[in-house]
């Protein structure tokens, strides 16, 4: 439902030379698009011709006239030079990814030879590292001495040591999230999508919130079975949560290098903003609300499909509230020039009716209460939809939904910590209401799955995602055992300083160099593929050397 923009005039043949008039543009590859063809003299559509063309392809729409009386034209695609298979580089990047994988898997079994392993030991002299440390935003403790036992009966023992699988699902959102801030190879699937539906980069944020209400419920369980107090517990909680906005406003506004940080143009939300808010309602909420026996699975449920709701039924009472109050304010809030419950991009789609109007009342909201020049300046709805208004994907409505999804998250130590029993009715009705909300369709739902705009979509597909991916990283490293969770339970272990390290470095070496052919996906994607590696590298280091940065 996009305006067409114009993108050439072409001028007309010269009859006497029998020289066709011609005009060279460039068009979008990402999309299926529809060229319109309009005569100059009353604006009489010609012909119109969709077509998906390929990245550096170069192609030839011929036009001729059939009958001068008639009017009539022909219209012919033609193909000069063929596109480039622009995912050899994917393929490439992949082989040589798994290359190190199976030499390293070769080492390891090598390492299992006595011989070699002593040998080894001897020259390294390593040191155990794997015991009680506190990663940021609340990693689990451990209480108990790990089991003899390597593979466990119940899953629900694995849950008595320090759970690998929290800290290794936290790094691979955070290395997907480096990866893809850092360019992501310049492939638009690992780039934001610009409005409705979902890219691998839409992926990973709320990945991270859900992991961080997983593990706020651990870790306030520790401390109070540890004996601290609640008040002493509400500090930590209020301290931890004005670092990281604190730290956000920095990292979001690069320019505190050339001097000052200018009020002027301040960014207020951001990404460690709405974890810091997030982090500080629903660790509140928990610290609240928590009974006893709530932690462990051992509060008894009339109806074991409820049993993951009834121990919270009170924080259930504040999210519904809290989501409530996100319905009225997304659907019936007024807002100047647009329609009401509007969701849509602005710019120049729906026909360009809306343009000013991005995010609807979200958008509105940030502006309003924060000012234009305080939030994000060049959101992904721009470059499709072209909108000129600026727009927040950090702002303050799409924060609700985020505290809904670590609220999610949160719930998720009763499905493990209960004595052989996981109860999946809860992510299964999420599962339903992602599919009533959207039909099944990317465009055409009640409620669309926007990243944007937090949508409830969006949060419920997410907690799904999270949920089967959690599960699957429980029963393989904690369980099992099978994996180690190596090489992303390095930067889980140290998260807010790996986000934190690559934003302050981003644009430096070796994370960052000028580039022979700048169009070229494979030079984008090695230069992003070594930053990443590099932080997985340099976590790696830190935990051998017991550094750890935590809030």
């Amino acid at each position: 439902q996009c305006l067409y923009q114009f993108l050439a005039f072409v001028p007309p043949s010269n009859g006497s030379l029998r020289k066709p008039g011609t005009a060279a543009v460039l068009v979008d590859t990402q999309h299926p698009l529809t060229l319109l063809l309009n005569g100059s003299v009353g604006d009489r559509e010609l012909c119109k011709i969709q077509y998906h063309f390929g990245e550096f392809g170069n192609y030839s729409l011929v036009v001729k006239t059939l009958s001068t009386s008639a009017k009539t034209v022909s219209c012919d695609l033609v193909i000069n030079e063929g596109p480039i298979n622009s995912y050899l580089p994917i393929l490439f990047a992949f082989l040589v990814y798994m290359g190190i994988l199976a030499i390293l898997i070769v080492g390891r079994l090598f390492m299992k030879i006595d011989p070699v392993r002593n040998w080894v030991y001897k020259k390294l002299n390593p040191r155990e590292t794997d015991r009680l440390i506190n990663s940021e935003l609340g990693s689990p403790n451990t209480t108990d001495s790990v089991s003899s036992d390597p593979t466990p009966r119940l899953w629900s023992t694995a849950s008595r040591q320090r759970l690998r699988s929290l800290d290794t699902f936290r790094g691979l959102s955070l290395i997907i999230m480096v990866f893809v801030n850092y360019g992501g190879g310049k492939y638009w699937f690992f780039k934001h999508e610009s409005w409705n539906g979902l890219t691998v980069a839409d992926l990973v944020f709320p990945w991270f919130v859900f992991i961080m209400g997983t593990s706020i419920s651990l870790s306030l369980s520790s401390m109070l079975r540890w004996g601290s107090s609640k008040r002493k517990v509400l500090r930590k909680i209020l301290w931890r949560s004005f670092l990281l906005i604190l730290l956000g406003i920095i990292v979001v506004n690069p320019n505190y290098c050339l001097g000052p940080l200018s009020w002027d143009n301040l960014r207020i939300p951001g990404v460690l903003q709405r974890l810091g808010f997030t982090y500080l309602v629903v660790a509140a909420l928990e610290l609240l609300f928590t009974r006893a026996g709530a932690e462990s699975g051992t509060l008894e449920s009339p109806c074991p499909a409820l049993q993951d709701i009834l121990p919270y039924w009170p924080q259930w009472i504040f999210i519904l509230m809290l989501e409530l109050i996100w319905l009225c304010l997304t659907f019936l809030l007024p807002v100047p020039g647009c329609p009401r419950g509007y969701l849509g991009p602005g710019g120049i789609g729906d026909f360009g009716n809306y343009p000013n109007c991005t995010g609807g009342a979200a958008g509105y909201i940030d502006r309003l209460l924060l000012g234009e020049k305080h939030i994000y300046q060049h959101p992904s709805s721009s470059v499709i939809y072209q909108t000129t208004m600026p727009y927040d994907p950090e702002g303050i409505l799409g924060t609700i939904n985020t505290i809904f999804m670590a609220f999610l998250g949160l719930q998720v130590p009763l499905f493990f910590l209960a004595v052989g029993y996981i109860n999946f009715s809860n992510f299964l009705f999420q599962g339903i209401i992602s599919a009533i909300l959207t039909k099944c369709s990317k465009e055409e739902g009640f409620i669309p799955i926007n990243k944007n705009l937090w949508s409830i979509s969006y949060v419920t597909t997410m907690s799904c995602f999270a949920f089967i991916l959690l599960l699957l990283m429980y029963y393989l490293v904690d369980v099992k055992r099978l994996w180690s969770g190596a090489p992303f339970f390095y930067p889980g272990m140290n998260s807010i300083l790996v986000y934190t390290g690559h934003e302050v470095f981003e644009n430096y070496f070796p994370f960052k160099w000028k580039m022979q052919d700048s169009q070229s996906h494979a030079e984008h994607l090695t230069q992003n593929l070594i930053a990443t590696t590099l932080w997985v590298i340099i976590s790696y280091l830190l935990y051998r050397r017991r550094i750890f940065w935590k809030i």
